[in-house]
């Protein structure tokens, strides 16, 4: 997958990375072309969390990228999901954490409800998925808070979402 974007973490200081995470994400879009968007509200080593993300998570060892991202899409919004395009390559880091993320984007679809199969971090950090236009998308990420881990995944995901507007544009979905 090639990637469209690096970026570096102004948001806390760098000590050293000592290790890097393989992230599947997605642009989920249901019947309607609404995307899929996931409220995070909570405290962890970041401090307080309040803003929305993309679905998406960390491959597991024998699995693919695409499968992460399909397995991430049902566990987080419990939908069945189907790829329809890759997007690209995010890096960025997370320095707090010593970390460096490779996010693989993909757009993909809902196929049928299944139920979401949340770990106990994702019980408490994860509120709610809510259904939103693209432009309305786009609108919340550009109101996203200034400071902190909501700005690294607003400068990840921002970008990755006007992609996928753009391509909306140009082809029936």
């Amino acid at each position: 997958m090639k990637q469209i974007l690096s970026l570096k973490d102004e948001q806390y200081p760098l000590e050293y990375i000592d290790h890097t995470r393989y992230i599947s994400r997605a642009i989920l879009l249901n019947e309607k072309n609404e995307v899929a968007l996931i409220k995070v509200n909570g405290d962890d080593m970041f401090g307080h969390r309040d803003y929305y993300e993309t679905p998406g998570g960390g491959k597991k060892d024998k699995e693919t990228l695409a499968d992460a991202c399909v397995r991430e899409v049902q566990e987080e919004t419990g939908y069945q999901s189907t790829i329809i395009k890759e997007l690209g390559l995010v890096v960025d880091y997370y320095n707090l954490i010593h970390r460096k993320n490779r996010n693989y984007c993909y757009l993909c679809k809902t196929v049928k409800f299944v139920g979401k199969h949340l770990d106990n971090y994702e019980t408490k950090m994860l509120e709610k998925v809510i259904w939103v236009s693209i432009d309305k998308a786009i609108e919340l990420y550009d109101n996203m808070g200034g400071s902190g881990v909501a700005k690294l995944v607003k400068y990840r995901e921002l970008p990755i979402l006007k992609k996928v507007k753009r391509i909306m544009e140009r082809s029936a979905l």
